[in-house]
């Protein structure tokens, strides 16, 4: 057999990445969040890369029991390496993101111990979370039913209360009542929040959580009235499929009166339904705070898919001839067009989510003082920002995919695993279209109280210049007027507020509010859509307006924020002319200097997508691979695939031969 081109140790890559104009350890750091942030990413993401238990080539071969078990091994050594490293919280989760693999752990974490916490007594919490901690129980988060997502409060479950016995009773009284959905409910989970319709006397006191034990301690059996399982497989071969995604029903399962959380309502011996001092707004801090993980996931899938493109359109040549050789992908235009808005989107949902930490750190304590003031404002931001990532993600994604041609079909380019365990995101805590509605009915109330002088509070800000924007004429002149984040951002400012504004009018022609929104409900889409991405584009600019350390760290992201901006213009230019906020003259003058935007991320490509700092098992992806060593290993990962164990296929003497010999026993009809 001729030998392989390649060899280790050779970065095929190497010149790509002397082209830089910037200090790559400064944006590595940037990219992180920090030097702490930064170090303890590139420590647990090594230690997880240089551990053979992690290893995951093979997962997108393997069958649902064989990938299930193969979860089930991994997340109980990562609890062990995180036992014998004495982790902390914050290193604990950062080993569980590089694993990358979608396990019970992420909804024990992620939802189970946030909700005891945020919505349990402390009397509830010094009881469940030591156990939770030390993984003694597994919990999940049961809210979504057969016949119920989107719409909580149409939940079917319920707990009525016995005030004989002082205890709950959870009933599935119908079908589509039954919990499906919840991740690590099918296998795994022994205890899970049930939201369930509390109903005391005969009377509806609408939507609380329970904590109910499932399954045995002792052999893991369902309980007595609990039926439980496993929903099937799901889209994409590995992906989500890792996951226990369950289907649960209850047959009068009685829990005692103290399982409900009570932070917020509680039930008295006596069954009366009182509410403490604790006020329900303060849940919401928890639907901030999911929504802020999101946003940052988005950030991190983005970025995946992007370095994959990136690293194989510098390493893919086709056409052209340049002193012999072919011309490089990344160095066509049409490519660059595509690619480039896409890296420079991870980056601003990078900045987006680092301010989303700082919004609900402030949220929680102006909570925790009585200020509601800012609440409204915050789930609204919070909800479109997971609708706009998470819908761009993964066409992102997707794109990528493309991006790298025939071979990014493969699943050993990663791009197709990537994209099926990422898409579930548009529509998991909150369909994205709902989302976008929620945000357009906050942004047709701010609009209708401006003539009553209360002035629009946090993203909204801007809709207090309502008069201004409204009139204001782009000042761009030239195609170099556009690097100005002032002018840039008051245009995103004028076409936002003039969409909503018109929305609103539109809205006060109909006498029935409801019927006007469902009518005019792609319009408020679009409306909420512009608001959103007018976040992104401002919070990029503010984190530009930071001292930024590091040779030329700046200069790059300021060409990155120009093309994020720029990219959206030319994208909904309809938009920006129809609302008068633009012309077709400066629109021309944007594309001028997006094309020379292009030109300036051109040279610094590589260099931005090192920046993330993945590590080879991370991307999980043979075109993405750091060192550029493409051909020579999708080569050898051909020959991994279980049908070239054998030379002559299973079913050839069975299927294949009597085709060929004329041999198929024909049934004469």
């Amino acid at each position: 057999m001729e030998k392989l081109e390649g060899g280790a140790g050779v970065d095929y890559l190497a010149d790509e990445r002397n082209k830089a104009q910037f200090d790559l350890e400064a944006m590595k750091i940037v990219w992180a969040g920090g030097i702490h942030e930064f170090q303890i990413s590139d420590r647990m993401g090594r230690l997880v890369a240089s551990d053979p238990a992690f290893k995951k080539d093979d997962r997108t071969m393997l069958g649902r029991k064989e990938l299930f078990r193969n979860t089930l091994r991994k997340a109980a050594h990562a609890w062990k390496r995180i036992i014998e490293l004495r982790l902390s919280e914050e290193e604990a989760k950062k080993l569980r993101f590089f694993v990358d693999e979608p396990a019970y752990t992420d909804l024990h974490w992620g939802m189970f111990i946030p909700v005891i916490k945020m919505q349990g007594t402390e009397e509830q919490q010094r009881k469940w979370l030591p156990m939770a901690y030390r993984m003694q129980i597994i919990g999940c988060y049961a809210q979504t039913e057969l016949g119920h997502g989107s719409n909580v409060q149409g939940l079917e479950t319920t707990a009525t209360f016995d005030p004989e016995t002082d205890e709950f009773i959870i009933n599935s009284p119908t079908l589509t009542s039954s919990k499906w959905w919840p991740g690590g409910l099918g296998k795994v989970s022994t205890h899970a929040i049930i939201f369930a319709r509390l109903i005391t006397d005969g009377q509806d006191h609408g939507i609380n959580g329970f904590i109910v034990q499932l399954r045995s301690l002792d052999d893991h059996l369902p309980l007595p009235g609990i039926t439980v399982g496993d929903i099937g497989m799901k889209f994409g071969n590995g992906a989500y499929n890792t996951m226990d995604n369950g289907v649960l029903r209850f047959d009068h399962v009685r829990i005692p009166r103290d399982q409900m959380l009570m932070r917020v309502s509680q039930v008295t011996r006596e069954g009366k339904v009182v509410q403490s001092d604790v006020p329900r707004q303060l849940l919401y801090g928890t639907m901030v705070q999911v929504r802020q993980i999101i946003v940052v996931d988005a950030s991190s899938a983005l970025s995946k898919a992007v370095c994959i493109a990136t690293r194989y359109s510098a390493v893919r040549r086709q056409f052209g001839s340049e002193n012999g050789r072919e011309t490089q992908v990344i160095d066509y235009r049409t490519q660059q067009s595509r690619l480039f808005p896409l890296l420079a989107s991870a980056y601003a949902f990078r900045f987006v989510g680092e301010w989303l930490k700082w919004l609900y750190s402030d949220v929680t304590k102006r909570l925790h003082a009585g200020d509601f003031s800012t609440l409204p404002e915050a789930h609204a931001c919070t909800a479109g920002l997971k609708s706009l990532t998470t819908s761009f993600t993964a066409d992102a994604i997707e794109e990528c995919r493309k991006l790298c041609g025939g071979h990014g079909y493969l699943c050993s380019s990663g791009l197709p695993e990537l994209f099926a365990v990422y898409v579930p995101a548009c529509t998991y805590e909150g369909d994205n279209i709902v989302l976008l509605l929620q945000v357009a009915k906050f942004l047709m109330k701010t609009v209708s109280q401006l003539p009553s002088g209360k002035q629009p509070v946090g993203t909204t800000a801007y809709m207090g210049r309502a008069e201004h924007l409204l009139q204001c004429s782009c000042d761009v002149l030239k195609a170099d007027d556009w690097l100005k984040p002032i002018v840039v951002v008051e245009a995103f400012e004028a076409r936002s507020a003039r969409m909503s504004v018109a929305c609103a009018k539109r809205l006060s022609e109909f006498s029935n509010p409801e019927e006007g929104i469902s009518e005019l409900s792609s319009d408020l889409v679009s409306a909420a859509v512009a608001h959103c991405q007018l976040i992104v584009v401002s919070k990029f600019v503010e984190k530009l307006q930071q001292d930024i350390p590091g040779e030329g760290v700046k200069q790059q992201l300021e060409v990155l924020c120009g093309i994020y901006a720029l990219s959206l213009l030319a994208k909904h230019l309809g938009d920006f002319l129809s609302t008068g906020s633009i012309t077709p003259k400066q629109a021309s003058l944007a594309n001028d200097l997006l094309r020379s935007l292009y030109s300036q991320v051109r040279p610094n490509a590589i260099a931005l997508v090192d920046a993330f700092n993945y590590t080879d098992h991370f991307l999980g992806s043979v075109l993405g691979r750091y060192d550029g060593c493409v051909y020579p290993k999708l080569y050898e990962e051909a020959w991994k695939d279980p049908l070239n164990e054998t030379v002559v296929p299973d079913g050839y003497h069975d299927y294949i031969r009597p085709v060929l010999k004329q041999q198929l026993q024909t049934s004469r009809l």
